[in-house]
């Protein structure tokens, strides 16, 4: 089994609906966002999945929440724009891009240096 990840980020607000904090107020992220796919066959020039390709899917992913406050982006529009929602979201998206080639093992969001969430299904 091979298993590649890459790493993107991007700039956005938010505000979590029905929190008990200042979390609730407006505020932003640099959201560092990790995809980790995994598969056990090579190409016919023998690699499991391009890394370029696969950074390429992850940014189109992730680029309608760059520079967005993320309240008014779907699915956030009436999902609370949690960490957890993000990397769930971004699995299923890039679920899609990837097609057949390999499989999305999980997705990691990093809300700041020190605090991130994984999803994994």
């Amino acid at each position: 089994m091979y298993e590649l990840t890459v790493r993107s980020h991007f700039d956005a607000a938010h505000a979590l609906r029905d929190y008990p904090g200042e979390c609730r107020n407006l505020h932003g992220h640099t959201w560092d966002v990790e995809a980790t796919v995994q598969g056990v066959k090579l190409d016919d020039i023998e690699i499991v999945y391009d890394f370029k390709r696969l950074k390429e899917d992850l940014e189109a992913v992730l680029a309608p929440y760059d520079h967005a406050y993320l309240n008014d982006v779907a699915p956030f529009d009436r999902l609370s724009p949690t960490a957890e929602n993000l990397a769930r979201e971004v699995f299923e998206a890039l679920e899609k891009r990837v097609g057949e080639a390999v499989t999305v093992k999980e997705v990691a969001v990093w809300e700041s240096p020190v605090a991130r969430i994984v999803y994994r299904p």
